[in-house]
This record gives C-alpha cells, structure tokens and sequence, in this order.
C-alpha cells in the first residue's frame, strides 16, 4: 500500500516517469495505478489526441515502440496504455531498444498481468533505470483481512474481525472482487459506519450463521448440533458452499491447532502471531485446544485428508458431497 500511495504522489506532483512496467500475480493495483494514470496524467482537451489504450492480443512490440515514439499534440506528454500486456511474453524482451531509449514526451504504462519479468534479463534491468517496474504481488489468505480494513479506514469505515473473515472466506483472496464487494457496503452505509456480519448477509448474500467460519467454531467448541445445521444447509446450496473450499480452510484450522499445542508460549500476542491470526480469533483456538488434544487433531489432519480424496472421487465414486460432509463430521467429533 505504501509503495502504491507513493506512486501515485509522485505522479500527482508531476514526477512522472516514461514508462510504468505494472507486473505481478495481483491485478487489483496493476488496475489501480494504470487508471489513475488515464484518469489523472492527461486534461479531458488532451486526452482525445494524445492518449491511446492498446490490448496485447492485438498489437505487436513494434506497434507499441511506433505508438510510444510519436509527439503529442498540443500538450506536453501523451500516454500510451498497453493492456493484457502478457499476452506479449514470448517477445517482451524486444521493448529493450525503446527502453534504453524512451521518449521524453510519452508516458508509456505495460499492464503485464499474472506474469513478471525474468529479473535476470536486460529488460527488468534498464526498466528499473530508466522507468519504473512494479511487481504487484499476491497477499497471503491472512493478511487479506488487514487489508480490507485498511481500505475501509482510509473510506472512513470500520469493519468487525468476524465480517471482514467472511468475506476472506466467501472470495479468497481476489482483492478486485473483495473490493467490488466493499464498494457495494459503503454505497449503502454511511460514512463512519461499523460494517457487521447482518450488514455482509444483507447485502452480499453470505450468511452470517451458516458459513465456513461459524462451522470451524462450532467444530471447534464440539457443539454437535449447530455444527449439523451448518452442513445441511451446505448440502442443500453447494455451489455457494464449496467442499473443497469446507475442508480446506478446516485443514487450516486443525493445523494451526497442531502449532497451538506445540507453544510454549501460550500468550494472547504471541498465538496471534505464531498462527499468523487476528489476537480477536485466539480464543477460538484455546477453547478447540481444550477439546481436542495433540493427538486428537493429528487423526482430524488425517480424516480431512480422506475427505479430500473422496471429493475427488478417490474411494468413494459418487458419493454426493454432502454425505462425505456428514462423514467427516462424525469422525471428528466423535
């Protein structure tokens, strides 16, 4: 975030470079940077003839270099904008002329999404000289939450631990979708609002009592019955309620379990950071601790592990979803 903001204080103070190579596995800020770019470098007068969008699947590298090397009129730069730029990745490395070289009066940006530049050829090399590279990198599943709160605070808005989980849960780590999510709350809510799990289940459509984070709790505290109505509910809408997606965030949980047992420091502080969790979720883990000893959790990895294979039709050809759900259940709370 910090490198991002200081990006576009540069290119509001008029320290703008002459090309923005924007790489990376994360496309949300690769998006971000190259439209304030055509939002921000150019007047609207200027834009007409002096800013130009280009898709990699319909251009060449010598396309490109022509478009970059020609004068604006009747303003100081114009803007060239390649998207889809990895398209381009088998002949990439023929930029290096132009780079070595650019013009002065162009303002170059290359969208090279999902893919980043061989740092060990010339062109991430003299990019890094003459422009600026960018490489836009995928958060972990646990530091999305900070993220969406640091958003929200930055909008003027709050958002509770177990709301801001949710939407982790329900979108992953995907921080374009999570942020069209976010965008839709703060059009309904007030400036200064705290967002809660009621406000996700409204307007979002993910349910605040049956989902992945409430049946890792009730798991987690052995409450049979809840945890049963959580999976019925599953089985009854599984293309909102992945398997694949249940079992593998209860791994997590019961992995992180495996580390719980095994601190010696048992402080608040310390769990968050040694499970690499918000301090919020730590009693969630002291109290699965007490129902499941070392060795419990251990046969837990197991079962999930057998449960991963029958959805995948190993020993078990079609079993339906929902009973290797139920299964599963039963095996880790009994």
């Amino acid at each position: 975030m910090e490198r991002i903001n200081q990006i576009v204080s540069d290119i509001k103070n008029g320290n703008i470079k002459p090309i923005y190579f924007l790489m990376g596995e994360e496309s949300y800020y690769i998006d971000k940077i190259s439209d304030y770019i055509e939002r921000k470098v150019l007047t609207e007068e200027e834009k007409g003839f002096n800013q130009m969008v280009l898709y990699g699947r319909d251009v060449s590298i010598d396309d490109i270099v022509s478009n970059a090397k020609r004068y604006p009129m009747m303003a100081e730069r114009q803007v060239v904008i390649v998207k889809e730029a990895q398209d381009l990745s088998r002949t990439i490395e023929n930029l290096v002329s132009y780079v070595e070289n650019p013009q002065p009066s162009t303002v170059l940006v290359i969208c090279y999404k999902y893919k980043t530049l061989d740092k060990r050829k010339k062109l991430s090399k003299i990019i890094g000289k003459n422009g600026l590279l960018f490489e836009s990198k995928k958060l972990y599943e646990n530091q999305v939450g900070d993220w969406i709160r640091r958003v929200l605070a930055g909008k003027g808005y709050q958002i509770e631990p177990k709301a801001a989980l949710m939407l982790v849960e329900f979108l992953g780590t995907d921080l374009s979708k999570i942020a069209n999510e976010l965008e839709k709350l703060m059009v309904v809510l007030p400036k200064e609002s705290l967002i809660r799990p009621i406000h996700i289940e409204e307007n979002i459509g993910i349910s605040k009592d049956f989902n992945n984070f409430e049946l890792r709790k009730a798991v987690g505290e052995r409450e049979l019955v809840k945890a049963n109505q959580i999976i019925n509910y599953f089985a009854e809408n599984p293309k909102s309620n992945p398997l694949v997606v249940t079992i593998s965030l209860l791994n997590s949980f019961f992995t992180q379990l495996l580390i719980y047992h095994g601190l010696s420091d048992k402080s608040k502080g310390n769990v968050a950071r040694a499970l690499r969790v918000n301090p919020y979720f730590v009693g969630d883990y002291v109290n699965a601790a007490r129902n499941y000893p070392m060795r419990k959790v251990s046969q837990v990895v197991a079962y999930l592990r057998e449960a991963d294979l029958k959805s995948k039709g190993v020993g078990a050809q079609n079993m339906p979803n929902g009973d290797i759900l139920k299964e599963l259940l039963f095996k880790v709370m009994h």
